[in-house]
């Protein structure tokens, strides 16, 4: 036990080892699944494809806003308007998850950046966007990622999976572009 000279415990040392012996709090996601699984051992597979298919969508919802996150805040003098209804077009194009911004300058310049990822459409997009240069495409790096260029638009494929695409003004989406973690995006949702 510990102990001062005076003979009192040492509060804030006992209250530290307290709580580390609790059990970590459990999440949404934690409670749907166990909620399944407890009216799957009783028998009511209804109940617990409900729970399962509720736990599946929030997880598509962390995943979502863990995407958005890479996207850029506006520019000095721009306005950012986050597209909150992106995800319900991506369940008509095969699933994944996207996130999409428009960036609108005072003296009306419009910029919209996309991102999708884990779509059947982004894997059909990777042979035009790998070889635009056979294309015909103009190409250039932006960070140690390369972009396809062409008429308005600029797009990548990062990590094989993330689909990156600015339309708008091939120089503001540059500055835009320059400013996202392309390698956490490689990697996000894992």
């Amino acid at each position: 036990m510990f102990r001062l000279t005076t003979g009192t415990l040492l509060a804030p040392t006992l209250v530290a080892l307290s709580l580390a012996a609790l059990p970590a709090q459990a999440d949404e996601v934690t409670d749907l699944l166990d909620s399944a699984r407890e009216a799957y051992d009783a028998g009511d597979i209804q109940f617990a494809l409900d729970d399962l298919e509720m736990a599946r969508q929030r997880l598509v919802e962390m995943k979502t806003a863990s995407l958005g996150a890479f996207l850029p805040d506006a520019p000095d003098g721009w306005t950012r308007e986050v597209n909150t209804e992106m995800n319900t077009g991506l369940a008509m194009m095969g699933g994944g998850v996207g996130a999409e911004a428009r960036y609108m300058s005072q003296d009306g310049e419009e910029l919209k950046l996309t991102l999708m990822a884990d779509n059947p459409m982004v894997a059909s997009m990777s042979a035009m966007i790998n070889n635009a240069g056979a294309m015909g495409m103009k190409t250039e790096r932006i960070g140690r990622q390369r972009f396809a260029v062409q008429d308005g638009q600029m797009m990548a494929l990062i990590g094989n999976r993330v689909l990156v695409q600015a339309e708008g003004d091939v120089e503001t989406a540059r500055g835009l572009l320059d400013k996202m973690d392309f390698e956490g995006m490689a990697v996000f949702g894992q």
